[in-house]
């Protein structure tokens, strides 16, 4: 696996060993990276971190800083080899927390939150709804949520939604704030 463009373009990053983590595919992050194009000095959350590859790409097309939450010992170690690699610690701050326990004590409000839950875990809603509710997303600031084709984002979400994508895999669903609403309804 390897970042795509920017700063660190072309550079390798260090994959978890085993099944148990399922990394973003470069053509998945390709598909994610035309759709939405803008991280110049954007604040990003990545939720299910894994390696950290959305993170650590949105870095290096020009975001200030990134939150990465994952839960998993092993992906933590993984992700922060991949952040040391490239040399952006000062850049980023790992959390050590279940996405669902992070988002119910918001410190910060982001333009860009990557949520990559496990698929058919029943997570993808719920964490959304969270997102929504405690307010988490700035002002025009978008979710991009890859997940299960099994697992469609909640009807009473939709209005949120502005773009789906498909592959044979996986789907994905770009939402955003109106810049009218301060909260999910």
């Amino acid at each position: 696996m390897r970042i795509i463009t920017g700063n660190f373009k072309g550079r390798n990053l260090f994959m978890v060993p085993g099944a148990t983590t399922r990394p973003t595919s470069a053509f998945n992050r390709e598909m994610i990276f035309s759709v939405h194009q803008d991280y110049q000095g954007a604040r990003v959350l990545d939720l299910f971190a894994g390696t950290g590859s959305l993170g650590l790409e949105a870095l290096s097309r020009g975001a200030a800083w990134v939150d990465f939450v994952e839960f998993s010992s092993n992906a933590i170690s993984v992700l922060l080899k991949n952040i040391k690699l490239l040399g952006c610690a000062d850049q980023c701050h790992v959390f050590r927390k279940r996405a669902e326990v992070f988002l119910t004590d918001p410190r910060e409000r982001y333009d860009i939150i990557f949520l990559d839950p496990p698929y058919d875990k029943s997570l993808l809603n719920p964490i959304l709804k969270t997102i929504f509710a405690h307010d988490l997303l700035l002002i025009g600031g978008i979710v991009i949520a890859e997940h299960s084709p099994k697992e469609p984002v909640a009807e009473e979400l939709s209005s949120f939604v502005y773009k789906d994508k498909c592959t044979k895999t996986s789907s994905f669903s770009f939402l955003s704030r109106a810049e009218n609403e301060s909260t999910a309804r």
